[in-house]
């Protein structure tokens, strides 16, 4: 019995690796969450697209608005984990405080699913650790931007570029990048169109954070990556 475990959880383990692997060059054909909306009712528009067909306003927004450090980290902003935990333990009854790096919502987003949980949380911080280590940064924020929720039933940067402003993400200008970038902690609330205050206040200072990392050697090295 023992040893048909064992080798069940080897083939396992070696299954889910190839997976990992072979996404470096195959985009996911579907993710819990994208069956979960579509189960639900609220429907699955997506398209995926080469990272060359994204803009590089949309792969800067990301960037201001989710992980700053992208370019710098290995997966985890430690400094932004230890003040998150300590914002939550001085704050309890306040809503908690997060702080996944890109790497952290793309493992969660196309292997996992949404919640919390202990358990959840240390495969996020296993697949966040694969895929760092077999992808590259760009495959990273590509995958990212083409599998985050971007609307209600709406996956990815093309599908949201062609609902919201009838156009190829490859056009989007910095204003409508960071509109869809201000509204990504929760698109279904957070509304692009029509515009919601929230995003409307958080996509002005995502533009002025976009300006402050124009310069930023590696992380311009990351966005115009072919």
């Amino acid at each position: 019995m023992w040893r048909i475990i064992r080798k069940t959880c080897l083939y396992l383990f070696l299954a889910h690796l190839v997976y990992i692997i072979a996404l470096r060059w195959v985009n996911p054909p579907i993710t819990i969450t994208q069956l979960s909306n579509w189960i639900s009712g609220n429907g699955l528009s997506r398209d995926y697209v080469d990272y060359q067909e994204m803009s590089a306003s949309i792969k800067l927004a990301v960037i201001a608005g989710e992980d700053q450090l992208f370019a710098e980290h290995n997966g985890f902003d430690v400094r932004s984990i230890r003040k998150a935990m300590e914002y939550n333990e001085k704050n309890p009854d306040k809503k908690r405080r997060g702080a996944s790096t890109i790497s952290q919502q793309t493992a969660k987003n196309v292997f996992l699913w949404q919640g919390g949980g202990f358990f959840r949380k240390g495969l996020e911080v296993y697949f966040t650790f694969m895929i760092e280590l077999f992808w590259p940064k760009e495959r990273i924020l590509e995958v990212y931007l083409n599998v985050a929720e971007t609307g209600k039933g709406v996956f990815g940067v093309e599908a949201a570029a062609r609902h919201y402003f009838n156009k190829r993400a490859a056009q989007l200008t910095p204003t409508e990048a960071a509109r869809i970038a201000a509204a990504l902690p929760n698109p279904k609330r957070y509304t692009v169109k029509p515009l919601s205050a929230y995003v409307s206040k958080r996509s002005a200072k995502l533009l002025r954070q976009m300006k402050n990392l124009e310069g930023d050697p590696d992380i311009q090295k990351i966005i115009h990556a072919h």
